[in-house]
């Protein structure tokens, strides 16, 4: 009843906010309620005019920023917020909220960000912010940003990305980008070198404490890491004439992850410990992904077809000695995965009724393959290994998917979008937990988008959705440092959840712009983790749950108070969720979701010059999780505080340079260890850690060529 009532509350703050925000000033930037006339580009390439009621951002506007790419051009579209969520089910229909030249960016490696950081932006024309409803791509519902770029010869870009910071980490030395874009004929093409790396690390005491809060052991601990990801991309377009297009995708990198972690524990009786544990994985990863699209009969044929691979070997070891002689204990533990995905799609598209038209269908084949070893460390500080049949095995899914898609502008100022299909698929695992399913699911959405002003608009979708499984989750693992054990489920099913969906944009006129969305989201066969009859624990379907999201995003732009060039980015966070824990039968927020979040960047753009300064804040909450034996939360700050400076043109290119965590946001972690099962077990410990990060500096340098 109580979830009932919040949810009616947050609803009736979004009417009365819906209300307020009506009466706003007039747009900030040039609309187009008629098509304007064609832009020209350089190489004499027409591209097509403006959607109709499309807020259009020109070139001229972003001058001040001195913007190297099209992400720095769209990052400062007032109120415009990148969605750059694209983990799905295969391809599916599009769910990222930024096209380029009217179509879809599909790549499961390369991030929305990454693809957008090598676009040029004296190659972009405009930015035009319209609603998905008004385009003829199935999927699109709120505000989508339509990048129109043209061709132009070979140019190039970098960024080196550097940082240190005062404790417990190395430097950051080797980060950044190089890409090559450019066009020949009828060919065009990128090329980009990548390393997206960080350091991190921490220091503090832990405390452990019995239930009465008396110490049992003080505990110095310090942790370091690293982690590189070396990237190869390309991509290729050919435009065979006769609205015949190609593209080729392909990518490959190797991820490099490291942590060690080193601890002294003083207990309040017996010997002190010293303990030396450590983590890493490597593994490549590449991807290949190809489409053509041509006309056919009434309409548009495209075919798409996508091969993915990684590789993933992962080892973690933990040894304790002890100042008394004591025989020394330890574990390790070795898992290699190889992970795959093939994808096959077509996307039948045709007008008919004044209406977009689309029939796709899509054929997934993914596949897990997973070696585990325990071993434990003898009398002799020989590793020897353990039963543990349940971490090996194999994990397919094949699954195929139908879609028809309808779209049509119902009034000048209304449109529809209804989707329509099914998928069916057949879930295999080989090993000691050999099992197969096969399983029929409807999806589908319908969205209204409704436009009565230039400056306003709000989008509403229905969608009914299955969830992606983590084939990990089928199979055993051990978290030696936490000394966790998860059991395999091979009885794991996709969750399936109803989605309902609000967006609301309103121009400010000159003091910028709001988003308020709101998101509400009924879910079956939700996965967390449940009890096995054997007394352990593993990843499992617990029943029905359910996630109110509220968001807020704008920009404030202070101009209209004489500060020129002045700009703040909001964004707050708010979720109620309710979910039965399997283990206490208590109603609780789902484990490790995030319950808000605010952040504020302030950027301050010197007018007739070429500095630029500015500051932000970010902080966030998040629920604890829920396990058999224990319940726990991992954060880090409460409030991480940076401050930034910036020049535009240092010999041609952009430095910048930050101090992050001014406020000295500290690595906090805490649970509560039952000893046995959770509610009846009484408490074995507390674990209450708080470590410091320190400063940390980071310096970036960028250019074009």
């Amino acid at each position: 009843m109580q979830n009932r009532i919040a949810r009616y509350r947050v609803a009736s703050a979004l009417a009365v906010s819906v209300a307020l925000i009506a009466q706003g000033a007039p747009a900030f930037a040039q609309e187009t309620d008629t098509p304007s006339a064609p832009a020209e580009a350089a190489d004499e390439t027409v591209i097509d005019a403006p959607e109709s009621s499309a807020t259009v951002f020109e070139p001229d506007y972003f001058t001040q920023f001195a913007p190297r790419n099209a992400l720095d051009m769209l990052s400062r579209v007032p109120g415009f917020t990148i969605s750059d969520d694209d983990n799905g089910r295969g391809l599916g229909q599009a769910s990222q909220n930024v096209i380029v030249n009217g179509e879809r960016l599909a790549s499961k490696s390369d991030s929305l960000r990454d693809q957008l950081r090598r676009i040029p932006a004296d190659t972009v024309i405009r930015i035009e912010i319209v609603e998905g409803n008004a385009l003829d791509i199935p999927g699109l519902n709120g505000q989508v940003a339509n990048i129109i770029r043209k061709s132009s010869g070979t140019s190039g870009q970098f960024t080196w990305r550097s940082g240190f910071r005062a404790y417990n980490t190395s430097a950051q030395l080797y980060g950044g980008e190089i890409s090559v874009t450019g066009s020949s004929g009828n060919f065009d093409y990128t090329v980009a070198l990548a390393n997206d790396n960080n350091r991190f690390g921490a220091d503090g005491p832990i405390f452990i404490t019995d239930a009465a809060g008396d110490l049992i052991e003080l505990q110095a601990s310090q942790f370091s890491g690293r982690y590189d990801n070396p990237n190869l991309s390309t991509n290729f377009t050919y435009d065979f004439g006769g609205d015949v297009i190609a593209n080729l995708n392909m990518s490959y990198q190797i991820d490099y992850f490291e942590r060690t972690d080193s601890e002294i524990g003083m207990p309040a009786t017996g010997p002190v410990r010293t303990r030396a544990a450590s983590r890493g994985s490597d593994g490549p990863e590449y991807e290949v992904g190809a489409d053509i699209e041509f006309p056919l009969g009434p309409g548009s044929m495209k075919l798409i077809g996508l091969e993915r691979f990684e590789r993933d070997n992962f080892e973690s070891q933990l040894i304790d000695r002890f100042d008394d002689g004591t025989q020394a204990i330890g574990s390790r533990f070795i898992q290699t995965s190889n992970e795959g995905e093939r994808i096959g799609r077509f996307e039948y598209g045709w007008n008919l009724w004044d209406a977009d038209w689309q029939l796709s269908g899509e054929a997934a084949f993914n596949r897990l393959n997973r070696r585990a070893s325990l071993l434990e460390l003898d009398t002799n500080e020989t590793f020897v290994a353990l039963p543990f049949d349940g971490g090996t095995g194999g994990v397919t899914e094949d699954r195929y998917e139908a879609i028809l898609s309808f779209g049509k502008q119902l009034t000048p100022t209304l449109a529809l979008q209804a989707t329509g299909g099914a998928e069916y698929s057949k879930l295999s695992q080989t090993g000691v937990a050999a099992n197969s399913r096969s399983f029929q699911r409807p999806k589908g959405s319908l969205s209204l988008s409704w436009k009565p002003s230039s400056d306003f608009d709000i989008a509403a979708e229905v969608r009914r959705s299955v969830g992606q499984l983590s084939f990990g989750d089928f199979l055993s693992s051990v978290d030696l440092n936490d000394e966790q054990e998860r059991g395999g489920n091979n009885e794991l099913v996709p969750n399936q959840s109803w989605n309902f969906d609000l967006e609301v944009n309103k121009g400010l006129g000159a003091w910028g712009s709001v988003k308020l969305e709101l998101r509400h989201a009924e879910f079956e066969d939700f996965i967390e983790f449940f009890p096995l009859p054997n007394g352990s624990e593993a990843r499992g379907n617990i029943g029905d749950a359910s996630r109110t999201h509220l968001e807020l995003n704008t920009t404030l732009q202070f101009d209209p108070l004489g500060w020129t060039g002045a700009r703040l980015e909001v964004q707050a966070i708010k979720r109620w969720m309710s979910v039965t824990d399997p283990f206490t039968g208590e109603d609780r927020p789902f484990s490790n979701d995030l319950i808000d979040l605010l952040e504020m960047d302030l950027r301050h753009d010197v007018p007739g010059s070429d500095w630029a300064w500015g500051a932000g804040i970010f902080t966030n909450n998040q629920a604890f999780y829920s396990r058999r034996f224990e319940t726990g939360r991992g954060s880090e700050g409460p409030v991480f505080a940076n401050i930034f400076i910036e020049h535009k043109d240092v010999f041609g290119l952009t430095v910048n340079a930050t101090y992050a965590n001014v406020l000295n946001a500290r690595n906090d972690f805490v649970r509560t260890v039952f000893d046995g099962s959770r509610p009846t077990a009484p408490v074995l410990f507390n674990e209450v850690q708080d470590r410091r990060i320190g400063p940390i500096f980071r310096f970036s340098v960028s250019g074009s060529f």
